[in-house]
């Protein structure tokens, strides 16, 4: 379970809530331009552009939960269990694991339209990591400064959505969630309009109530619809900071509080938050146990460097 959004005002910001009921050993993770991916049917990204994001590095290599990069391309993996169809091996085709898909993007697109482009060739292929870690039902969040796109595998093919919500959450499929948003149109910020009973006299006892019925639970189509209607109605910031905010309020409307969700597992919550300011290449984050906001910026190392660098992400239960 996890929700992302994009966000422009003044400058773009891409980012999200990783919900899940354990960890993995997170870290924020730059990878400079001449660390080489090693790909399983595709030859080595050798030089690519440079990204940030949050990842776990297993043998050296970036498993990135969401990444911006350096032309301020950003994407985000999002659990999609029960739809997510990987494929065999086509030899017409690119073919990519789910786990290199977001260096593979990000490593050679500097925008969306670069990415329709290189997704007519893709192939998913089924391929676990390892033993230990098997692969994820994922589907995925691609923006810029232009708009948002929404990849999904499918049982019927993979499948390209223009997204103007720049919102996506989990399950049902994106189309689902395209129409299922018709059902709040006339939702807004200011009171409720009075067309019941006319000649009653019904009063507005509370402020808004012109969004009366806005879901609050915490199921991904119900976190898809707030996250939408909050991210759209911020109140615009002049300063970094003030956007930064206004950005992590948005996400904490639909994040989860550890306990209100049981899985099969455990129990499920937001471990943690992150905001990219993809014209500055700064990720900024929060953690579950620390509400903090910390940052990491893209250009403040040597993009040259052919290794990861990984910064400890602290307040992760």
């Amino acid at each position: 379970m996890c929700t992302a959004i994009a966000y422009k005002n003044g400058d773009t910001y891409f980012g999200r809530n990783l919900d899940l009921d354990r960890g993995y050993g997170e870290s924020v993770v730059i990878t400079p331009r001449r660390y080489s991916f090693p790909m399983r049917y595709m030859e080595p990204l050798t030089t690519h552009y440079a990204m940030v994001g949050m990842a776990t590095v297993v043998n050296n290599f970036p498993l990135y939960y969401d990444a911006t990069n350096e032309e301020g391309l950003s994407m985000a993996g999002l659990s999609f269990p029960g739809n997510a169809v990987y494929y065999d091996y086509d030899g017409q085709k690119d073919n990519i694991a789910p786990f290199e898909l977001i260096p593979w993007v990000l490593g050679r697109c500097a925008c969306v339209d670069d990415v329709r482009q290189m997704l007519r060739r893709l192939n998913l292929v089924k391929v676990n990591f390892s033993e230990d870690l098997p692969l994820s039902p994922l589907h995925w969040m691609i923006s810029d400064r232009q708009g948002s796109i929404v990849l999904e595998s499918l049982a019927d093919g993979l499948k390209v959505y223009e997204n103007p919500f720049e919102v996506l959450t989990n399950n049902p499929p994106f189309d689902y969630h395209r129409i299922h948003m018709s059902n709040y149109m006339s939702f807004h910020t200011g009171a409720s309009d009075r067309r019941l009973g006319q000649k009653i006299p019904l009063d507005h006892y509370s402020l808004g109530m012109g969004a009366l019925g806005l879901p609050g639970d915490f199921s991904s189509v119900s976190r898809f619809v707030k996250a939408f209607f909050v991210k759209e109605n911020l109140a615009t910031g002049e300063s970094e900071r003030e956007r930064v905010c206004q950005f992590f309020h948005a996400l904490n409307s639909v994040a989860m509080p550890r306990g209100c969700v049981q899985t099969s597992d455990g129990l499920e919550y937001t471990r943690y938050s992150s905001c990219c300011n993809v014209d500055r290449g700064v990720y900024y984050y929060t953690t579950y146990h620390d509400l903090g906001i910390s940052s990491v910026c893209l250009h403040d190392v040597d993009l040259e460097g052919e290794r990861p660098i990984r910064y400890a992400v602290t307040g992760l239960a």
